[in-house]
C-alpha cells in the first residue's frame, strides 16, 4: 500500500496528503531501499523516453549535436530554445513538423504559452521524442505513417532493450501521446535506470544519450522544471520526470536507479519526493541542496505572499541483506 511522502500546511493546518511508493535498487537489481510498496505497477510514461531515444539515435547517421539528443528524451517546456531544437532535429532528416502526430498542445511554460496563439504539435511536450522517432525511421527506411504503432520497427526494438534492462516483462499500453508505453512495478524501474550506467559502455547510442542529458539539462525540461534542476545541481544524476507523476534518476558514477511515484498522480509532490530520497542517501552535494530549496520544499503563494509549504515527511527503508 502507499504511504505518506508529502504533506501540504497552510498557516499551521496540514491541508493535503500524498501518498506514494519509492524504491532504489543497484545494477543486479537488488533493492537498496524502499517506501510504500517497491512492487506496486506503474507505466513508465515519459521517464522510458532515454531509452526511446537511444533507440532513435542508433539509426541516425552522422554527427548530431547534444541539443538534438537531450531533445529527443525531453518533455520539454515548448520555450523556443526546445522548439527551434525540434525543427532542426526534424531537418535532419529531411522533414518538418507537419509529419509529428503527438497531440496538438501549448507550451507547459507560462511565459512560452502567452506567445503562442494556437495549439501545435511543435509545442506539445514530447515534439522532440516523436521528432527523433520519426527521424530514425527516415534514415532506417521505415514507415513514417504508421510509428506510433506497436508493430513499428522503433518499438519492436525497444522491447527488448526494456526487457533486458528492467529484467521484467512489461504490460504495454498506450501513452497519452499516442505511442507505446510500458507498466512495471517500481523496482523494475528502478533496476532499468541502474543499469543503464553499466550497459551504456557497451552501447554507444545510450552513453550518448546520458551524455548528452547531463550535458543539455535545460532542453530536457526546461524552467522550473525538476529534472532540469536536479541535473544542474547534481552532474552526476541523470533524472526524467513521466506523467501522473512517476519520477526515475539514474545515479551514473554508482549504478543506483531510483524510481518514485506519487499514487494520486499529484505532480507538485514528486519532485519534493524524488530531492529529498537523493538526499537521504547522501547522493546530493552541498551545493546542490543550496540551489535545489524551491524545488525541494515548494512554497504556494496566498495572494502575493507564500502561504503554504509542501515537505517531504518520509524516511527510507534500508534494505536488509
Amino acid at each position: 500500500m502507499p504511504v505518506p511522502l508529502v504533506e501540504v500546511e497552510r498557516s499551521g493546518v496540514v491541508e493535503s496528503v500524498h501518498l506514494g511508493d519509492i524504491a532504489v535498487c543497484d545494477a543486479s537489481g537488488a533493492l537498496i531501499a524502499s517506501v510504500g510498496d517497491p512492487g506496486r505497477v506503474a507505466f513508465a510514461r515519459s521517464c522510458m523516453k532515454p531509452l526511446q531515444g537511444a533507440v532513435s539515435l542508433a539509426s541516425i547517421e552522422g554527427p548530431i549535436t547534444d541539443r538534438d539528443v537531450a531533445v529527443m528524451c525531453s518533455s520539454h517546456n515548448g520555450e523556443a530554445v526546445h522548439v527551434r531544437a525540434v525543427r532542426s532535429l526534424l531537418k535532419r532528416g529531411g522533414l518538418d513538423e507537419e509529419v509529428l502526430r503527438n497531440p496538438p498542445g501549448r507550451p507547459i511554460d507560462p511565459e512560452a504559452a502567452g506567445r503562442v496563439r494556437e495549439p501545435a504539435r511543435i509545442y506539445q511536450d514530447c515534439s522532440g521524442n516523436h521528432a527523433g522517432i520519426l527521424v530514425a525511421s527516415s534514415y532506417a527506411g521505415w514507415p513514417l505513417d504508421s510509428y506510433r504503432t506497436r508493430s513499428h520497427p522503433h518499438h519492436r526494438e525497444l522491447l527488448p532493450l526494456v526487457r533486458r534492462l528492467a529484467a521484467a516483462d512489461p504490460v504495454i499500453g498506450v501513452d497519452g501521446c499516442g505511442i507505446p508505453v510500458h507498466g512495471m512495478p517500481l523496482r523494475a524501474h528502478a533496476t532499468m535506470y541502474a543499469r543503464m550506467a553499466v550497459t551504456a559502455p557497451d552501447h554507444p547510442a545510450l552513453e550518448r544519450v546520458l551524455d548528452a542529458m547531463q550535458a543539455e539539462p535545460y532542453l530536457v525540461g526546461g524552467r522550473e522544471r525538476d529534472d532540469t534542476a536536479v541535473m544542474e545541481a547534481a552532474p552526476d544524476l541523470v533524472m526524467k520526470e513521466g506523467a501522473e507523476a512517476l519520477d526515475c534518476v539514474l545515479v551514473r558514477s554508482a549504478g543506483i536507479g531510483i524510481a518514485v511515484k506519487i499514487a494520486d498522480g499529484g505532480y507538485r509532490a514528486a519532485g519534493p519526493a524524488t530531492i529529498e530520497t537523493l538526499h537521504q542517501l547522501g547522493l546530493l552535494p552541498p551545493g546542490a541542496r543550496r540551489r535545489l530549496g524551491s524545488a525541494w520544499r515548494p512554497t504556494l503563494r496566498g495572494g502575493d505572499r507564500p502561504a503554504a509549504t509542501i515537505t517531504p515527511i518520509f524516511q527510507l527503508s534500508p534494505e536488509q541483506t
